[in-house]
């Protein structure tokens, strides 16, 4: 009955190698670098391939006695334009190009909405709520502050003032030596209309709160330490270091001053 034989030799030379394998029923001979098909005439047998590897003192000669493994096909899953082989890449990349563009700028405008609504959600959470911002300002009526008199508002949870100043007053602060200040700083750099002053009353000293009307300069006193301002607001004497704050504030109309 045909069969196959391999034979393994050793060879002690660098010499052309010999052939390694025969088969009998047709005496077919293989060199190591060779495949063939064998074939009989009661049975034909396909070889499909044969392996070989040399080294200086040995060959070896090793057939697959296996059918080849069929190559996957994803014909299924390639795109009609790329299945022809002669087909030119001008006529099969810009579909794919395209729809590749498309995808990546769909997904780059929907990140980017997603981005701002996350970050506007964000800083939304941080701001002021509806009652915070209906504290941050406060309307005073200038008709309610008789003239001579300072009132007292709170305003952001500190005391304000507000002074309607006579002209007597007025012409006694604009002669006030400045240079003799302690900080120094001229009374028209803090009102925007003579006869009305505006301050947050608290010491800067230790952050008690004045009295008006009352100490040496006839403007504000601070019993707790002994600081005396006068009715310009600016400190005179006594261990504050700063004159009175001025805030931020505007006149809407004759009548009504808007702080904050």
């Amino acid at each position: 009955m045909p069969h196959l034989s391999a034979t393994h030799l050793s060879v002690t030379s660098l010499k052309p190698l010999l052939p390694l394998a025969t088969v009998k029923a047709e005496q077919a001979v293989f060199s190591p670098n060779t495949s063939k098909d064998i074939a009989s005439k009661n049975q034909s047998v396909l070889w499909k391939q044969n392996f070989a590897s040399s080294g200086l003192n040995s060959t070896q000669v090793r057939f697959a006695h296996t059918d080849i493994a069929k190559v996957p096909d994803f014909s299924a899953y390639r795109k009609d334009s790329v299945k022809s082989p002669n087909a030119r890449n001008q006529q099969t990349d810009l579909p794919r190009k395209a729809f590749t563009y498309l995808v990546v700028g769909g997904g780059a405008v929907a990140t980017t909405y997603s981005a701002k609504s996350v970050v506007t959600q964000f800083v939304m959470s941080m701001a002021a709520s509806a009652d915070v911002l209906a504290l941050a300002k406060i309307e005073v009526k200038l008709g309610d502050v008789p003239e001579g008199k300072s009132v007292t508002f709170k305003w952001r949870g500190k005391p304000l003032f507000v002074r309607h100043r006579t002209a007597e007053e007025i012409e006694q602060e604009r002669q006030v030596d400045v240079a003799s200040l302690r900080d120094p700083q001229h009374d028209d750099d803090r009102i925007q209309k003579p006869e009305w002053l505006v301050l947050i009353g608290v010491c800067t000293h230790l952050g008690c709160v004045p009295i008006a009307n009352a100490g040496e300069y006839g403007g504000y006193y601070c019993p707790c330490h002994g600081s005396h301002y006068d009715s310009s607001g600016r400190i005179r004497k006594g261990p504050a270091p700063l004159n009175l704050e001025v805030p931020q504030y505007e006149f809407v109309d004759d009548d009504t001053l808007l702080v904050g």
